[in-house]
């Protein structure tokens, strides 16, 4: 079990194809702080249907879209 499993599951039932969270609110559904491993973990999103955007640390925030199909 991903250590952001609650995360990448709630993107997958949100219903939006392309949003933005902000790192508290990915602190509050995940349940953990978010940290630098982070960025190692975002690539198990794909297994989910969806790709992390852009992080942006000014604003504390990160876009999510739905993969493209083929």
């Amino acid at each position: 079990m991903s250590k952001y499993e609650l995360l990448w599951n709630w993107i997958r039932e949100n219903g939006t194809d392309n949003f933005k969270l902000t790192f508290d609110e990915i602190e509050k559904i995940a349940e953990i702080p978010i940290d630098h491993s982070f960025l190692a973990y975002k690539r198990e999103l794909t297994e989910y249907g969806f790709m992390v955007g852009k992080i942006s640390m000014k604003e504390q925030t990160v876009s999510f879209e739905r993969s493209k199909r083929k």
